[in-house]
């Protein structure tokens, strides 16, 4: 196998952890959601923690999308 297409390779599995996040938000927006409507006096408690899980979920997909491009530039 060469070099170049073990990058690709490398790069394309990488770039799975995308979709990972991606789901992971529609899962904690989702969800959120259903639980203010539910319970609207709480929804301020839990704003807070959902923004946090927001970053922690949204910084997994940077991440994953840097290590596609060190793989791919570097």
């Amino acid at each position: 196998m060469e070099v170049e297409a073990a990058r690709y390779i490398g790069a394309g599995l990488a770039v799975v952890a995308l979709g990972g996040a991606g789901a992971g938000l529609g899962v904690l927006f989702g969800n959120f959601l259903s639980a203010a409507v539910r319970n609207p006096a709480a929804a301020d408690k839990w704003f807070g923690r959902m923004m946090m899980m927001f970053a922690l979920v949204e910084a997994t997909g940077l991440i994953a999308f840097v290590v596609a491009m060190l793989i791919l530039l570097g």
